[in-house]
């Protein structure tokens, strides 16, 4: 070997070469400035067209020691931490078929590639649904949107991820495929890889396929938006409607500097069935401002990630959790530290899980995200930053990790002990 050549640049030779021969040369190209991870760029593109291919990729990479960042619509890649190394972009751009809608059973089983709109199109023709309202569906991925756990407000009727996935193939660093769960609602047999993989941010699998179970659609919505004179009230309308006799599928309070605070509540039901429901609404909130709305306001989460023509300064989006009862306290504390000249959004579901938006200079949205979190950490809650403007490295994105962080790096080193997938990225450095 040419002594001027390094070994890892001799084993990326290698892998390149043996990685054309397997997903041929169309499929496998150099990465551009557009493929970079927060900021680290990464060396090769290779877009697998099967499970058998993705695991082949998989042990080429770890065999090599490079690091693979798997890739689906790529509309959350700057979430987590920047990867600590970033050769490879293993894209599920191929894997992007609905396989079997079993709309009998109520499940379908889809490859991770395939979006979320297209999913939902196809299930749409058989009146059916997965219960789910991720953020930007006309890109999104299946297995990005599972990896980052990415769910919003129909959460509070119908589930998080984790109780909606019923089965996942997954390609391991190894090479080995492996699948859990099964087609049946009711199957728990076995080791709960689904959930395992939800939400790992692609640290310890790749994604290649799975199994949902799928709620009917609704025959009739309305959506109610409730003004209130303040966040304390709105919170304690929210609670009030979930503690009732309503059935509603949503609620979510949204406020900030400019906006006075608001709650949405989405009923769904029938025709007849809904007016019923929203005088019931209505006697309950009989203090509010209230009005029918369109089901634009659902779009609020996905524009705390974009804001307005108005609010394109530098801004951090995080996502908090907290209980129920202290959505109100949470929000007031953002509003006292945020100081003068700084603009903030916030979203926040009845679940006590939230997302906001600050605007300002990068020193004080540290400071801001600093004392919102140390304040949500005290009280068992946590806050997660999402994006961050350039310049702002003293955050870790995940904040204080816990007791579980021994038992999940043991996981870590059980499914990738070589450390190839998103090296860095999750909790604790994983």
């Amino acid at each position: 070997m040419d002594a001027s050549v390094s070994p890892k640049a001799s084993l990326s030779a290698t892998f390149e070469t043996d990685v054309r021969e397997l997903v041929t040369a169309k499929y496998v190209r150099a990465a551009n400035a557009s493929d970079g991870v927060a900021g680290v760029q990464p060396s090769f593109v290779v877009e697998p067209g099967s499970e058998q291919e993705v695991a082949k990729v998989l042990k080429l990479a770890n065999a090599a020691g490079l690091a693979v960042i798997p890739r689906g619509g790529g509309t959350k890649l700057e979430w987590g931490n920047p990867p600590a190394r970033a050769d490879v972009i293993l894209s599920t751009a191929r894997l992007n078929r609905v396989l079997e809608h079993a709309w009998a059973d109520l499940t379908v089983s889809v490859e991770a590639g395939c979006t979320i709109g297209k999913l939902q199109e196809t299930l749409a023709k058989h009146g059916q649904r997965l219960a789910l309202d991720a953020l930007w569906p006309e890109s999104a991925t299946v297995g990005g949107v599972l990896s980052t756990n990415d769910s919003g407000v129909l959460r509070l009727r119908f589930g998080s991820l984790r109780d909606l996935v019923i089965g996942v193939t997954v390609a391991l660093a190894d090479g080995t495929v492996a699948s859990s769960g099964g087609k049946v609602v009711k199957n728990v047999a076995g080791y709960d890889l689904p959930k395992l993989v939800t939400g790992a941010f692609g640290t310890l699998a790749v994604i290649t396929r799975a199994i949902f179970r799928l709620h009917p659609l609704p025959r009739d919505t309305r959506t109610i938006s409730c003004v209130t004179p303040n966040v304390a009230e709105a919170q304690r309308l929210v609670l009030a409607i979930q503690n009732s006799k309503l059935a509603h599928a949503a609620l979510q309070i949204c406020c900030g500097t400019e906006m006075q605070p608001r709650a949405d509540v989405l009923l769904e039901g029938t025709e007849a069935g809904l007016p019923d429901q929203a005088v019931q609404l209505k006697v309950m909130a009989s203090e509010a401002r209230q009005g029918d709305a369109t089901r634009e306001v659902w779009k609020a989460r996905q524009e705390i990630h974009s804001g307005t023509e108005k609010d394109q300064r530098c801004f951090a989006v995080a996502k908090f959790a907290t209980l129920q009862a202290e959505i109100a306290d949470a929000v007031e504390l953002i509003g006292k530290v945020a100081g003068p000249g700084m603009s903030w959004t916030v979203v926040a579901e009845a679940t006590g899980i939230g997302w906001v938006r600050i605007g300002g200079e990068v020193v004080d949205i540290v400071g801001v995200l600093r004392r919102v979190r140390e304040w949500l950490e005290e009280r068992g809650g946590s806050l997660v930053i999402l994006h961050r403007p350039a310049g702002m490295v003293e955050l870790d994105a995940w904040g204080r990790a816990g007791d579980a962080l021994p038992v999940m790096q043991a996981v870590k080193r059980q499914f990738d002990p070589g450390g190839t997938l998103n090296p860095g990225r999750f909790v604790g450095g994983i």
